[in-house]
């Protein structure tokens, strides 16, 4: 118990309980391993457990009336996801698969609901992150809704660059990626060929480096004025 609380604590959507709290919580955390390519859920399955990534990467889909995958959402370690089925017990909203091996840590709804009920300070936080959580996602419908396509690009490119926090080399910001064009471009709600329109102007306008694995950020200022 003692691993998975040191876990819990380096975890930012736990950042508001005490250390009591996230004891009880870390008490009830499963861990489970996955193999790159192995579905953790699948969406419209009946949602039984919130999930945070401790090892690897999960892809967060959902299929298209055609039958094509939407790329919702890559989540990384110490992030958590489904949370939203921890209250109301619906269906998983998209599948999730991981990219990687990774390591899970789980909480199942039946246990966490026994845990609220018996400390209603606890669930009271508990709703105040997740209004937390509902409002970042408020943000992204917006951004889809409002920013074109080179606005959406650059915010992407600042977030990945952001959660790795890398230092880089100087003031060369080197982002580490084994995203695909095509899943740039589900991620941002363009096609393919836009996200490689996007990239290649700005390689000839010397804002960003692409490599086969690692995008450089050479100019985050003009990167940001795209925002």
């Amino acid at each position: 118990m003692a691993e998975s609380y040191s876990f819990l604590k380096d975890v930012n959507f736990f950042d508001v309980l005490g250390d009591n709290e996230l004891a009880e919580i870390a008490a009830l955390l499963v861990t489970r391993h996955y193999r790159k390519g192995q579905v953790i859920f699948m969406e419209d399955e009946p949602g039984e457990a919130l999930y945070i990534l401790r090892k690897g990467l999960v892809k967060l889909s959902k299929l298209s009336e055609e039958g094509r995958e939407q790329v919702l959402h890559y989540v990384h370690p110490g992030s958590i996801f489904a949370e939203v089925v921890i209250f109301d017990g619906g269906p998983y909203p998209a599948t999730a698969e991981a990219v990687d091996d990774s390591e899970v840590g789980v909480l199942y709804n039946k246990d966490m609901e026994q845990l609220l009920l018996q400390e209603p300070e606890l669930a009271l936080k508990m709703l105040r992150l997740m209004s937390r959580r509902l409002r970042a996602a408020q943000r992204t419908i917006r951004d889809l809704a409002l920013k074109d396509a080179y606005s959406r690009m650059s915010g992407l490119l600042l977030r990945l660059q952001k959660r790795q926090g890398l230092q880089g080399e100087g003031e060369r910001l080197v982002l580490k990626t084994e995203m695909t064009r095509q899943e740039m471009a589900s991620i941002i709600g363009v096609t393919r060929e836009t996200v490689a329109r996007i990239l290649s102007r700005w390689q000839k306008e010397s804002i960003i480096e692409v490599h086969r694995d690692k995008i450089i950020i050479l100019n985050q200022e003009k990167l940001l004025d795209w925002i």
